[in-house]
């Protein structure tokens, strides 16, 4: 089975208040040794027989910081050491990033595939949640993509930051539709320690706009019209947090959720070879420091149980509108694992009698409506 490779690229200009990843700001000067470390750690985890890849997904951060030249490099390091054929390249890029020398430098060197972090078309909120670009810079950066000839774009967006009403979410959403991109995802804000707004949040405390946060339903409000609006206009919704027109999911990402293998490259990056996870060390000093010394970046290995495997099926499996098939899972796992099998369908009942999962002969899929509250329902089922 053909591998997908990340590459994380921990650098961006400021830290939004909402984000809890592992990334910082940092001197330009330590870009591009760190995009030698990245190559070298490539080409020393390469297997003996070159091993297929079919798409890379450059994620941050903000990949789109670093020179286009950089990103040339990691490309035909990558092509050095694996085989491709018809990949799927995806860049994550903020607006703001973009300009005509960049895009068609992208193009040129086999990213054929952009998703820009939009997150809102207001102002307010963009300016609350400290992105540094606003509305009119989406709007440019989607036009420059496609005169340099990107015939593939996703768009980003975050219900329930501060600011946000019904009336701006719309508009956001009637900003999206206009563009018409080929891929939308739209999340759902995350309130928890790993970001400053999350945080302050939970302190009950007001700096970063978390006073102005809307409620939850509300943002179940937001996200639920976001659902019908997609769908009207012509977006299959696969994944709870992603829509696309006919024909241009994400192949990447359906790696994740279908549990195929893939390597990361990079600070932080994660991978998964079909039974064990491993990530690189987070810090990115010290990521291109191991490299450089010739010492492995990796921590965190795992081996990832039978039982850890079933619960990732579901897990993973559910995140999917199209659901899992329960006599395919049942197979694939055999008889060791009957008695969890069986607590599994006790659960199943419980919840397709409350109306939250659907149950169509051995599919199961979380009930249309209820993908809000689907963190309840995996708890439910898995607890």
């Amino acid at each position: 089975m053909p591998l997908g490779v990340y590459i994380q690229v921990p650098f961006c200009q400021t830290k939004c208040t909402y984000c809890n990843f592992h990334t910082g700001v940092v001197a330009r000067d330590r870009y591009q040794p760190y995009a030698e470390a990245v190559c070298r750690e490539i080409l020393e985890s390469a297997a003996p027989s070159a091993q297929a890849v079919d798409t890379v997904y450059f994620g941050g951060g903000t990949p789109s910081l670093l020179d286009p030249a950089a990103l040339e490099h990691i490309l035909g390091t990558l092509r050095r050491t694996y085989k491709m054929d018809s990949v799927e390249a995806t860049l994550e890029a903020d607006p703001e990033t973009i300009t005509p020398e960049k895009a068609s430098a992208w193009l040129a060197s086999g990213i054929n595939r952009l998703s820009l972090g939009a997150q809102s078309f207001s102002d307010q909120e963009l300016q609350s949640t400290g992105r540094m670009h606003r509305r009119a810079d989406i709007f440019q950066a989607v036009q420059v993509a496609r005169d340099a000839g990107f015939g593939n774009i996703s768009i980003d967006l975050i219900a329930g930051l501060p600011h946000q009403t019904r009336e701006t979410w719309d508009e956001s959403l009637d900003s999206l539709l206009h563009i018409r991109p080929e891929h939308v995802s739209i999340y759902m804000l995350e309130i928890d320690e790993g970001s400053r707004l999350g945080r302050e949040s939970l302190a009950g405390g007001s700096r970063y706009g978390a006073g102005a946060i809307p409620s939850d339903d509300a943002i179940a409000d937001f996200y639920e019209r976001a659902c019908a609006r997609l769908e009207t206009h012509g977006y299959e919704h696969y994944e709870i947090s992603n829509w696309a027109l006919p024909g241009r999911r994400s192949r990447h990402n359906l790696k994740y959720w279908r549990r195929e293998p893939y390597a990361g490259f990079g600070a932080g990056a994660h991978s998964f070879d079909g039974s064990t996870r491993w990530a690189n060390v987070h810090d990115s000093a010290r990521y291109t420091t191991l490299i450089e010394q010739r010492i492995s970046p990796r921590e965190q290995i795992e081996a990832v149980t039978p039982s850890q495997a079933l619960e990732e099926e579901f897990f993973l499996g559910l995140r999917q509108l199209e659901g899992i098939d329960l006599a395919g899972i049942e197979r694939k796992y055999g008889v060791a694992l009957d008695d969890r099998v069986a607590a599994l369908h006790n659960r199943i009942a419980g919840l397709h009698s409350q109306g939250l999962v659907d149950l169509e002969g051995t599919r199961l899929r979380l009930a249309p409506g209820r993908l809000t509250v689907s963190s309840e329902v995996f708890v439910e089922l898995l607890g």
